[in-house]
């Protein structure tokens, strides 16, 4: 257990992500209230703040270590202050440095894509990356090269008139280890798919009502695992969506395979009917034994095979997912992986550092799975990276999430003209993403930059027995009487 014990409330969350990006094993613990734990903390931390009237300080183990000058008013200012003495502290101690340094948010690449657009320079934006948040040059790089690629592709979209469909098929033929998004095993759920759809199709017809004089331009079709439905009910739910909107400005149109275990060459043939533009295939390993032991019910040949004939129909445009810090992989494990990959030549290639989410069954079950070993290093991450390269994909979108393996990120890479563009725009927030869909989560973005958000509900029942619900907190968002 690590406690840090604060004088009061404040900065709570960036306290507990950057303790827990040093200690990713442990429990944190961080607030204002005095707590007596059963045990003694392997590690105990104070924060103090108005020790003096414009200081911060920091106590480790009850030795004083720091204190911070700073000016309270100036909140921004204040907490970088504080995460980079808590940095400072930290690395001292575990004599470890994080490769994003203070940065915990899950959207680095709109540090330098504002700078970018100031007319700040490459050198410059290093500059402050590295003596504002002590990010490595490797991240600072990566950064700069994604924020780039990022900046040319959304070009090509109208943040005004424009806007993103996502509908989510929360259904999976099994229910990974690490998994925490809205997922169901589709035998529990199999009866209550057409009832589902049926509550979907209400959310398609009132978004296409409501922004009827708006530009569609990309829509990705996810879960779960989209190719769950049968061929029948595939078929239905693409014709319902092109008869429902205008495709006359759409860019991209994805549907997320996703499971070898849920493709078909019936399925594939009806969304090569439809056009669908971009899919996925995803293995996240190529370890049979990593596969059966994260509960991915299928071998790695089905991969091949499902790729193989995804290719022979003529889907030029196929992305697979990848997740390095599996539990019982190392380094050869995952060079083994991609040597598979690099044969199959996909057209983009997404690299997903383990995160161990509160709602999986890995974090949930712990004490099962504690003892098994998880490893992310930069010797892994720079392995993937020159795969990549070598496949010639380079990276077009990142993004980091809590509690990930080696504190590393999550990297999309594409050869030029496979870029997803659904991916960078859930990323950097620029244009309205309506979502349809159990647990989905709709994002509108005004003219000025603010954000405002409406969730549907998770439960697959809740959200039939509910879509009147979920139709009005769109009418809320997406209206402005």
């Amino acid at each position: 257990m690590i406690q840090v014990q604060l004088n009061e409330r404040n900065y709570e969350y960036d306290i507990h992500s950057l303790v827990k990006a040093f200690f990713p094993k442990e429990e944190v613990q961080v607030s204002a209230e005095v707590k007596v734990l059963a045990e003694p903390p392997s590690f105990f931390m104070e924060i103090i703040y108005g020790h003096e009237p414009d200081e911060i300080l920091i106590r480790l183990n009850g030795e004083k270590q720091r204190q911070i000058p700073v000016e309270y008013k100036d909140r921004p200012e204040t907490k970088n202050r504080l995460k980079q003495a808590l940095y400072e502290t930290l690395s001292a101690y575990t004599k470890v440095m994080l490769p994003w340094g203070t940065l915990t948010g899950i959207r680095p690449t709109k540090i330098p894509m504002a700078f970018l657009q100031k007319g700040k320079s490459e050198d410059w934006i290093r500059r402050y990356m590295k003596e504002m948040y002590f990010a490595s040059e490797e991240k600072i790089g990566l950064c700069l090269e994604v924020a780039k690629r990022e900046a040319a592709l959304l070009k090509r979209l109208d943040y005004q008139k424009g806007y993103s469909l996502y509908l989510g098929i929360p259904f999976c033929p099994s229910t990974c280890l690490y998994c925490s998004f809205t997922s169901y095993p589709l035998g529990v759920w199999e009866s209550q798919v057409e009832e589902y759809l049926k509550a979907l199709e209400q959310e398609i017809l009132f978004t296409a009502d409501i922004y009827r004089e708006k530009k569609l331009n990309t829509v990705y079709i996810g879960g779960g695992t989209p190719t769950t439905l049968t061929p029948k009910q595939l078929d239905w739910l693409l014709t319902r969506v092109e008869e429902t909107f205008s495709f006359d400005h759409l860019l991209e149109y994805t549907v997320e395979a996703g499971r070898p275990d849920s493709i078909t060459e019936e399925k594939l043939e009806v969304l090569r009917q439809h056009g669908i533009s971009r899919i996925s295939i995803n293995p996240q390993t190529m370890k049979q034994a990593t596969l059966d032991l994260i509960g991915r019910r299928h071998t790695v040949e089905q991969t091949v095979e499902s790729f193989r004939l995804a290719r022979k129909m003529g889907f030029d445009n196929i992305n697979m997912d990848l997740i390095v810090g599996l539990p019982e992989e190392d380094l050869s494990d995952v060079s083994r992986t991609m040597e598979q990959i690099k044969a199959l030549e996909p057209d983009s290639l997404t690299v997903h550092s383990l995160a161990i989410k509160r709602a999986s069954r890995l974090r949930m079950n712990w004490e099962a799975y504690e003892d098994l070993s998880m490893v992310n290093t930069w010797e892994i991450i720079r392995l993937t990276a020159q795969a990549a390269r070598e496949m010639r994909l380079s990276p077009y979108y990142l993004y980091r999430q809590k509690n990930m393996a080696g504190n590393f990120e999550n990297v999309g890479y594409a050869r030029e003209g496979a870029e997803g563009l659904y991916n960078i725009l859930i990323m950097e927030e620029v244009q309205t993403i309506v979502a349809c869909g159990a647990g989905s989560i709709s994002k509108r973005v005004y003219p000025d930059g603010r954000i405002e958000r409406c969730e549907n509900v998770k439960d697959v029942a809740l959200y039939i027995q509910k879509i009147d619900e979920m139709i009005e907190r769109k009418r809320k968002l997406l209206t402005d009487f």
